[in-house]
């Protein structure tokens, strides 16, 4: 059974940061591409960032471009996402994804 379970939100000021981390099992993580998607209050699912198996190449979403930074670890089959410079926007439920299936998610809420 394919698990995915995010962790490391939570209520964060402008400007600020969080890193996210998705834990991994019921697959070959080493195999998947992953990404992080979000879905901010009354949207859709965006998507925010890709890492392909081995982490050498990343892709980011323009609205996060230079403010996220996605990694992997394949020896502890984690997923991470650094967030820095939040701004409002971000706010959102952000999950992980191996492409089929999606964690529970983790809020995310950046707020004075």
């Amino acid at each position: 059974e394919v698990q995915l379970v995010e962790s490391g939100g939570g209520l964060v000021q402008p400007g600020g940061s969080l890193k996210l981390s998705c834990a991994a099992s019921g697959f070959t993580f080493s195999s998947y591409t992953m990404s992080w998607v979000r879905q901010a209050p009354g949207k859709g699912l965006q998507w925010v960032s890709n890492i392909d198996s081995l982490g050498n190449i990343r892709t980011y979403a323009d609205s996060v471009k230079d403010r996220f930074t996605i990694s992997r670890d394949n020896a502890k089959n984690t997923l991470y996402l650094q967030m820095n410079s939040l701004k409002a926007e971000d706010t959102a439920v952000y999950y992980c994804s191996n492409g089929p299936e999606n964690g529970q998610g983790t809020q995310v809420t950046v707020s004075s």
